[in-house]
């Protein structure tokens, strides 16, 4: 069976090179297939007539790093199965420590492949830094690498920062969560001679450092106030106000003290919403988020539940609803999906329904309870057939309330004026209008040119309650205008 020999050059020169493989390179007469030909060994090891075949111009031809490694994954296995001899390919630093193309080759069965020799520079990139790493550290691949994943709670090191390129790339990233002034340090050819560290602003990342495949950033842990926007903080702040030492008013809560607040701040978002606000939505999407961590939190303490049995709820509802994104299952249109969603979710929750009206939230406003009351209904087919009957209902219902004010019984009209009210709701459901929404629309119009007719008054020095419908009006109608 063809073999390749992987060999790790270290992260060093050639004083670091053990003397076992130092013979093995040194005594070998084929060419050596090295994946850069930049690196202090092997620059050593050409002077004494050691010839290297080195892929370097595979990361010019390529756009993305993953296919240059596949690439010269596919020419080593290539070569080795064209050869009776043992393949020697050498990379920098340890095998085992990110280096892509020797996975690849691990992967595959049709060659054999061996591990030999090299020392990871984490030693003496730890050494350099003066940290330990028993404090926790993440270590990430500069080419490949998710915003999200980063913990900036702990060390954090880049490692592959081959050029500017890349170190720009690293930046960018990290000033999505870090302030531009932070300090990074950049180590390059760390325990070699050729050592160097700098530490520098990380809006200067990419700016005039020289950089090679010897080069690693290295980002110190974050203090927590420059963690305020992510997840992990919220959930520290919110456990803190519950906690020991900790606010009373938070930590005298319960769900249903609660209740009220939660409503009010969903009406709160609505209102940012309509005014189209960005900065209000922001504080009010906050508000709701918070109410969220704070129920959580309350059933930690209570040993019910947890933020994360919340999020895994979530998180594997929306995986189950969605077959059409997570699995092979194709739908055509947003109708298809809805009509999905419901299916999926009968199947989810089982059939435990009485009714076909069950699920409907009994504290939901009663004009938004019409409204999904008749749309459920709607959904089995008990539903007008045409938009015209609706108003005619509409119409026929509007009489009956004239009938029943004529009867003076306030009973009758009250029945009467919520049977007006639930066909208006049962219109707009036809018009796909939520009712709750358009109301709330209509409140905060009245609102907006009442104040305006108040604040005329105040600039005349008026007294409004001396102002006649007349005068009101007109302003009322410059309110108007002016929207």
């Amino acid at each position: 069976m063809s073999k390749i020999e992987i060999i790790g050059l270290g992260a060093g020169d050639v004083d670091q090179l053990p003397l076992g493989i130092y013979k093995k390179l040194t005594n070998t007469e084929s060419i050596i297939f090295t994946r850069t030909i930049d690196h202090p060994v092997i620059k050593t090891l050409i002077e004494e007539g050691i010839r290297f075949e080195s892929f370097d111009a595979m990361y010019e031809e390529e756009e993305q790093f993953g296919a240059v490694y596949n690439r010269i994954t596919e020419t080593l296995l290539k070569c080795a199965l064209g050869s009776d001899d043992t393949l020697i390919y050498t990379v920098p630093g340890h095998p085992m420590l990110a280096e892509k193309t020797v996975q690849l080759l691990l992967e595959q069965n049709e060659v054999e492949v061996t591990v030999v020799g090299g020392q990871s520079y984490l030693d003496d990139l730890f050494t350099s830094l003066k940290i330990d790493p028993i404090d926790g550290f993440q270590f990430v691949d500069g080419t490949a690498f998710n915003r999200s994943a980063l913990d900036y709670r702990h060390h954090l090191i880049f490692c592959q920062v081959y050029d500017r390129f890349i170190a720009s790339d690293v930046k960018l990233a990290l000033l999505e969560d870090l302030p531009a002034d932070y300090e990074v340090t950049i180590v390059e050819a760390a325990g070699s001679k050729q050592e160097k560290i700098t530490t520098i602003p990380l809006e200067e990342l990419d700016h005039s450092m020289e950089i090679s495949n010897l080069t690693s950033v290295y980002v110190p842990p974050a203090p927590p106030t420059v963690l305020n926007h992510t997840f992990n903080r919220l959930r520290e702040v919110m456990a803190t106000l519950r906690g020991p030492g900790g606010c009373p008013w938070d930590q005298e809560q319960t769900h249903e003290s609660l209740r009220e607040y939660t409503i009010e701040e969903v009406y709160e978002l609505i209102d940012a919403i309509d005014a189209e606000d960005d900065d209000n939505m922001i504080e009010e999407l906050g508000d709701i988020l918070m109410h969220v961590m704070l129920h959580s939190q309350i059933g930690a303490d209570d040993g019910y539940f947890t933020i994360d049995d919340v999020i895994r709820s979530i998180t594997d509802k929306m995986i189950f609803r969605h077959p059409h994104v997570f699995s092979n299952t194709k739908i055509g249109s947003v109708d298809d999906v809805k009509k999905n969603w419901e299916e999926l979710k009968k199947e989810e929750k089982g059939d435990q329904r009485k009714s076909v009206l069950d699920g409907v939230p009994k504290h939901l406003p009663s004009l938004a309870k019409a409204f999904k009351i008749q749309k459920k209904a709607a959904k089995v087919g008990f539903n007008w057939e045409n938009v015209t009957d609706i108003w005619g209902k509409l119409d026929e219902e509007m009489k009956e309330v004239q009938e029943a004010i004529e009867t003076k019984s306030k009973h009758e009209i009250e029945d009467e004026f919520g049977d007006v009210l639930f066909v208006l709701a049962n219109l707009t459901r036809y018009y796909k209008i939520n009712p709750e929404i358009a109301l709330n629309r209509a409140n905060q119009k009245f609102l907006s040119r009442f104040t305006f007719i108040e604040k005329q008054f105040e600039k005349k020095r008026a007294d409004i309650n001396q102002a006649t419908l007349e005068e009101m009006d007109a302003y009322w109608n410059q309110a108007k205008e002016r929207e």
